[in-house]
């Protein structure tokens, strides 16, 4: 029922879903542009119209009373960011002890502008040898969907190009908030 309800709410509102998941058991899906509030809105319905059970990492300020029942319900896991620790690695270490997991994570890190994407992503897809599931919203088009799924080579210049090059076009709620496709520090 849930499936079916979010599927209307997202066609009655106009977005047109493209793409189905990938039937692997493993792979870390990349979410963007992620410029609004509202992506949270409509990738969370996304997820329910395709059942897709994610795992997520938020902001620990999220996680208080009441939502944080809720949010810990849809995959949440609470990250303080301003605390040094290994997320990354901690994330590795879940796909390594679990058979079946899908992760999500905006690259971005944060609804506003920034001239890099965080890396993580490609760190956790190359240590757990999983594949990275790009998924996107396009508001120009109005679509919403599954890219391709890829499987990082190990050359981070040719992987991050791949990325780039499917980014690219996509269009946020908030355009000008879409972060510049690149990592700070370009190791190889």
């Amino acid at each position: 029922m849930l499936a079916w309800l979010s599927g209307r709410i997202l066609t009655l509102s106009g977005w047109k879903l493209i793409g189905q998941p990938p039937e692997i058991n493993k792979y870390i899906a990349i979410v963007a542009p992620h410029t609004s509030n509202w992506d949270f809105l409509v990738f969370l319905l996304f997820k329910f119209k395709h059942r897709l059970k994610t795992t997520f990492i938020g902001k620990h300020t999220l996680f208080i009373w009441p939502f944080r029942w809720f949010l810990t319900q849809i995959g949440g896991v609470p990250v303080n960011r301003s605390a040094r620790n290994k997320v990354v690695d901690t994330i590795i270490q879940l796909f390594n002890e679990n058979e079946r997991m899908i992760f999500a994570l905006s690259p971005e890190g944060t609804r506003s502008y920034t001239d890099h994407w965080k890396s993580g992503f490609y760190h956790i897809a190359i240590n757990a040898k999983i594949p990275i599931q790009t998924c996107y919203l396009d508001t120009k088009s109005r679509t919403l969907g599954f890219g391709p799924l890829y499987y990082p080579t190990g050359d981070i210049k040719e992987d991050l190009a791949f990325i780039k090059a499917f980014y690219q076009d996509k269009q946020g709620i908030n355009p000008e908030q879409f972060s510049k496709i690149a990592f700070k520090k370009l190791n190889k």
